[in-house]
């Protein structure tokens, strides 16, 4: 078995079961650089929509799909994105559809993305790559592995797409990535950064899509990565929602104490507002909550608890105002 160097690591060439090859032959090799290639980006919503616009403006052959035929119409009227009938004949795949319950953006939820799994793996051609973009759990990636029997390669590529900052944080940004096998996280490398070997993104001999990648040796570590972040943001807004608590049960003020603090240069105590929502923070911090059976995390455990302190206690004053105003009149 051969193997190659990638950024100072070691990937072997093949991955063997008793069910399966994966080998280079089957999957876009150096010689041709993914320049014919044709891409699907799966959900097109407020992260599938820049990914698919900055796809399309490498130079790729760029489809979409989602389940809501609004976003299929924006995304054709804004970005000129193609309409995908279906799954078959792509040779990348880009999943970024939603991972919490329809109903409740707070509670992780990763049916949907399953589903699509089961499509691709149904249409696609053997080799192809398939990238999870989306927010998942941890394991989420090898168990998509499993159910392609093994054909495909898949790697995770948490975005750290901001929508209020795309100009600073946008698609292009440094982001890590996880394969499930060396052959999987070798062939995103050279379809995200052309493997560090070409000093033009877009010249058509070695087309890739010029995003600098932190590679990790355990794909796992890749889908922690993501939760761990946001788990942390979670982290620090509950302190500041804990302190604010803490200066209105002892009479201080909240503002100076918080700019006080903040005078010192490592410390940044954040600003609380109407208590840790959006669709991220919440639901990230309990995926990350549930991704370990055997050991929980108590200071997130106890964050949580905080927020929902806060939460009370943001809403009792609303209704106190709110009695206030009816008495005033």
């Amino acid at each position: 078995m051969q193997s190659n160097k990638i950024n100072g690591r070691m990937f072997s060439d093949t991955i063997t079961n008793a069910d399966s090859v994966v080998t280079e032959s089957s999957v876009i090799t150096s010689s041709n650089n993914f320049r014919n290639s044709r891409v699907l980006i799966i959900g097109l919503g407020q992260l599938g929509l820049p990914i698919a616009k900055y796809v399309k403006e490498k130079g790729f052959d760029t489809y979409g799909y989602d389940i809501e035929q609004k976003a299929i119409e924006r995304a054709e009227k804004v970005a000129s994105i193609k309409r995908a009938d279906s799954f078959s004949d792509f040779d990348v795949y880009i999943i970024c559809v939603s991972t919490h319950k329809p109903d409740d953006i707070f509670t992780p939820q990763i049916d949907g993305l399953l589903y699509i799994a089961e499509e691709i793996s149904r249409k696609a051609k053997n080799g192809a790559i398939v990238s999870i973009e989306s927010t998942i759990p941890r394991g989420t990636s090898k168990k998509v592995f499993e159910m392609f029997s093994h054909r495909l390669h898949v790697v995770h590529v948490p975005h750290r797409w901001y929508a209020l900052e795309e100009m600073e944080h946008g698609v292009n940004q440094l982001r890590v990535i996880g394969g499930v096998h060396d052959c999987c996280l070798r062939a995103a490398l050279q379809f995200y950064t052309g493997d560090g070997n070409s000093s033009n993104s877009n010249d058509n001999e070695n087309r890739n899509l010029g995003i600098p990648l932190h590679p990790v040796s355990d794909i796992e570590i890749a889908e922690i990565t993501k939760i761990a972040e946001n788990a942390h943001r979670y982290l620090q807004i509950a302190f500041a929602e804990d302190l604010y608590l803490y200066c209105k049960t002892n009479n201080l003020r909240f503002p100076e104490l918080r700019e006080a603090i903040n005078t010192k240069w490592n410390v940044n105590i954040l600003e609380p507002r109407d208590g840790i929502g959006g669709h991220c923070l919440p639901k990230d911090t309990r995926m990350f909550l549930q991704s370990s059976k055997s050991i929980k995390s108590k200071i997130l455990t106890a964050a949580l608890e905080v927020d929902q302190d806060y939460r009370r206690h943001r809403q009792s004053r609303v209704e106190l105002e709110v009695l206030c105003k009816d008495i005033a009149k």
